[in-house]
């Protein structure tokens, strides 16, 4: 009877240790399967992220395009915008009035519609204190005066920006 205690004892123990490995494998592939569904959706979010931002990308970069599209055209037209001006400067040198208002008005309508584009004239006077981030210096001559130095004594170019965009610097003569 002994025997017969000893091996149901036995076989019991052996059952209860298969059982606990069993369950052990149980838990580990539920645990590796947790793991893997998270490393899943941490891929997935990435993913989601990855395609956010491309999109956001191609959209800011969609707008940009159409802002400053038409940069080129605008950029050949300023040096026409230049002509107005001197046109206009000497005209009213020799006091042509009837041409000059004719002129005057064709450069108005011409400068209306590419601000309407975008344009806009940076503002340069003399005497401001010259920035090489702002202006672009052409050359530099002696101060007339000592306040002066450092200082823009005369534009000679005009500058422009398309939206937030500088296409052209102002052109300045620096004093030294």
């Amino acid at each position: 009877m002994a025997k017969k205690e000893s091996k149901k004892k036995l076989k019991s123990e052996k059952a209860s240790k298969t059982a606990s490995v069993q369950g052990e494998k149980t838990i580990s592939v539920e645990d590796q399967y947790k793991a893997d569904l998270e490393q899943e959706k941490d891929k997935f979010l990435r993913l989601f992220a990855e395609f956010e931002n491309y999109k956001r990308r191609t959209a800011k970069e969609r707008i940009e395009l159409f802002s400053t599209a038409s940069q080129d055209v605008i950029q050949s037209l300023l040096p026409v915008l230049d002509d107005f001006d001197r046109a206009l400067a000497e005209m009213s040198k020799h006091k042509e009035n009837d041409l000059s208002k004719g002129v005057e008005l064709i450069k108005n309508k011409f400068q209306s519609t590419l601000e309407q584009k975008g344009l806009s004239v940076i503002e340069v006077d003399k005497g401001d204190l010259f920035n090489a981030d702002k202006h672009e210096a052409v050359t530099q001559i002696p101060a007339p005066s000592e306040d002066l130095k450092g200082k823009i004594i005369d534009v000679v170019e005009k500058g422009y920006k398309l939206g937030d965009k500088v296409i052209r610097f102002p052109k300045v003569v620096i004093g030294q």
